[in-house]
């Protein structure tokens, strides 16, 4: 991410300009998430890139961005573009905010990111910006409780964007709570860790009951998630890098050249090589 604010690290949650972010950061524009989750209110049309996937979002519109992200925010003002960084310490408060907070919204399985629109611009401002920087001058207590019910109202804005059949889809809470949490931590550490038993300790589980929770709610075992992973951001890199073949071995954790083209082949019944 950058240097995170005294307000995000004090308070578990922050919103500030897109343009004093990038000014904090020394006009650097990559950013990583870290562990917070992030709402970007979209004023202004904007090119975003998210885990090496170009997004262009017209104004009107709101995107969702999960913890452990790499996000690049191509040249754009953002002085209309607002950002809202909170931790799931600070949101979480009931079982209905861990549902919200652990659903499509920030673990879009089809998508690095989830967009929702919102049809007045005018109203987005004052009702939310204007009115979150009123309660931060009034009272603390006052702000953080307005923050969350704000951050509540855009996510559940947004819930009316996602399929009814997928909202619908009976899946045990503990289990998408569990597995969401594996994938961050599979973003955080594919490149050095590539075992089902590294994630089921990080997730105090055994790597039989991480399995059993992945093939519940995703359909697919906790290892094909982990090769998926690494089958994903090899081919970014063989397509979008100068990197040597050799180098992309090393950069993910792997050995030799020789080791990760036989990971690669035997997964995609290609050569590294033909990526280029």
């Amino acid at each position: 991410m950058y240097i995170i604010t005294d307000q995000l690290r004090e308070n578990g949650f922050s919103v500030i300009r897109l343009d004093q972010i990038i000014k904090r950061n020394n006009n650097i524009r990559k950013f990583n998430t870290l562990e917070y989750f992030c709402i970007y209110i979209i004023m202004e049309d904007l090119q975003l890139i998210v885990e090496n996937t170009s997004h262009n979002i017209p104004a009107g519109n709101i995107v969702f961005v999960g913890p452990q992200k790499k996000v690049e925010f191509l040249k754009a003002p953002g002085y209309e573009v607002f950002v809202i960084t909170f931790s799931s310490t600070f949101f979480e408060r009931s079982i209905k905010d861990s549902l919200v907070i652990n659903s499509q919204l920030f673990f879009n399985y089809n998508s690095e990111i989830f967009i929702a629109p919102f049809t007045n611009i005018h109203e987005m401002r004052v009702v939310f910006i204007d009115r979150m920087e009123s309660f931060r001058k009034k009272d603390k207590s006052l702000y953080l409780s307005a923050a969350h019910n704000a951050i509540e109202r855009l996510m559940l804005d947004a819930f009316l964007h996602i399929p009814t059949e997928e909202v619908k889809k009976d899946i045990k809470f503990d289990y998408l709570y569990c597995v969401n949490k594996f994938k961050v931590v599979l973003q955080r550490d594919y490149k050095t860790a590539k075992k089902v038993s590294h994630y089921a300790s990080e997730l105090n589980v055994t790597p039989r009951k991480l399995t059993e929770m992945t093939e519940y709610v995703l359909g697919k075992s906790a290892k094909h998630i982990i090769i998926e992973k690494l089958i994903t951001e090899s081919k970014k890199m063989l397509s979008y890098s100068n990197h040597t073949i050799s180098q992309i071995a090393y950069e993910l954790g792997f050995s030799d050249e020789g080791n990760f083209t036989n990971f690669f082949k035997k997964h995609t019944k290609k050569n590294p090589s033909e990526m280029r």
